[in-house]
């Protein structure tokens, strides 16, 4: 029996919570923000974000989404020029009520209580629904939460000068995660960091339920072959590859750091993402460095292959999806230990021991006098255990009698 109910915003996972339990004919329904099928107009005149809501495994019958009342959401907050918080907070309150209208029309299919997953911070108004009619609630948790907040502004505290104008996220939003914690009878989490932070968060430990992400890779992945020079030099640098949000949590400073201690090394450094903070002219200018900009998810494939080594020196992350997508094109990872385990030290990569930009230059030195090491990391990648079937399996674990 379809019996779940899928509530988010944006194509998080790729849609992955919904497309595993599908898979097992177990999705009811999935209540989205946007849903722009390949025919649709929208993909002439929205922006290249909302273009790719949409994903063909999930059939447009099960699927419920809001386009127009959000362009004329997005639109209103433009023109009222809102701030990035109140525009999060009012985004996840504008969902959740039309989300309640389309659950309010389904409540009457269901002759047995459905399980309704949402994703955090964008759950509250929707549990209290849920609550309502007896069904059984399922957060799903995107970050670590409030302790990793903290860490956060640490961070910018270091580092002020990379944005002075940085705001941490108001009470409110903390106030509104704790009740969803609460009201959740199991919540997901992606890495046993997220469930350590949760943990020392005040959640309730038993409640904690650790589903690392998926990742199908493209067809093309599953028939690349990576192949490193004999030596690296000047006409054939070292390609390490930073792709992601260019922001403090995900390690860019020590990024930049590094590249101190590798002035003159045949490295250069490829940035794929939109800066998020202000960048010192030094590093803008710096000719080891490559600023790509940002671009669509479609666009990544060309920058794993072309690279050498991929760097994931976050400083909190739920898990981190691109090191997943860098194994899938058979990538090298260095990352650090504060993220989902995708890395297994010395096998597919390395782990950091500390977020620093010597230690992220020490272990570029070596890989560039290895590069027969990195051939061997490379054929080790390895992503058979993140996929959808696990995902499903997983899943139906949670409701309260265990489906098969």
């Amino acid at each position: 029996m379809s019996n779940w109910i899928c509530c988010q915003i944006g194509a998080r996972e790729h849609y992955a919570i919904p497309r595993a339990l599908h898979q097992r004919q177990k999705l009811a329904h999935l209540i989205t923000d946007a849903w722009v099928t390949p025919l649709s107009p929208l993909q002439i005149i929205s922006k290249s974000g909302i273009r790719e809501r949409f994903h063909n495994q999930l059939p447009e019958s099960k699927v419920h989404a809001f386009n127009t009342s959000l362009l004329s959401f997005e639109l209103n907050q433009k023109l009222q020029k809102c701030g990035e918080w109140e525009t999060i907070i009012t985004r996840n309150h504008w969902f959740q009520k039309q989300a309640i209208n389309k659950l309010k029309q389904l409540t009457r299919k269901f002759s047995t209580p459905p399980i309704l997953f949402s994703y955090s911070y964008a759950a509250l108004e929707l549990f209290k629904f849920a609550k309502s009619q007896g069904w059984y609630t399922v957060l799903g948790q995107i970050d670590p939460g409030l302790w990793e907040e903290k860490i956060v502004i640490q961070e910018y505290q270091k580092y002020p000068e990379y944005s002075p104008s940085w705001q941490p996220a108001p009470d409110e939003y903390w106030q509104t995660w704790q009740e969803e914690c609460q009201l959740a009878d199991a919540i997901v989490v992606n890495s046993h960091w997220s469930h350590q932070l949760l943990e020392k968060s005040g959640v309730e430990s038993q409640k904690l339920q650790i589903l690392p992400l998926v990742y199908t890779p493209p067809e093309a992945a599953n028939n690349f072959i990576r192949i490193y020079p004999k030596l690296f030099n000047q006409d054939r640098p070292l390609r390490v590859l930073f792709l992601g949000q260019v922001i403090l949590r995900k390690g860019i400073t020590s990024v930049l750091e590094s590249i101190k201690y590798l002035e003159g090394y045949p490295i250069e450094f490829w940035i794929v993402g939109g800066p998020r903070i202000e960048i010192p002219s030094y590093w803008q200018n710096h000719t080891q460095v490559r600023w790509v900009g940002r671009v669509n998810r479609s666009e990544t494939a060309k920058y794993y292959q072309l690279a050498d080594i991929f760097l994931f020196p976050t400083l909190s992350d739920g898990f981190g999806l691109t090191q997943l997508e860098a194994q899938a094109w058979k990538l090298p990872i260095i990352a650090s230990r504060c993220c989902g385990e995708v890395v297994v030290d010395g096998v597919n990569g390395w782990l950091l021991d500390a977020i620093s930009g010597e230690a992220i230059a020490n272990m570029l030195k070596f890989c560039l006098d290895a590069p027969q090491t990195l051939t061997l990391l490379a054929n080790n990648s390895e992503i058979s255990n993140f996929t959808l079937n696990n995902l499903a399996e997983h899943l139906l674990k949670l409701s309260p009698c265990p489906q098969i």
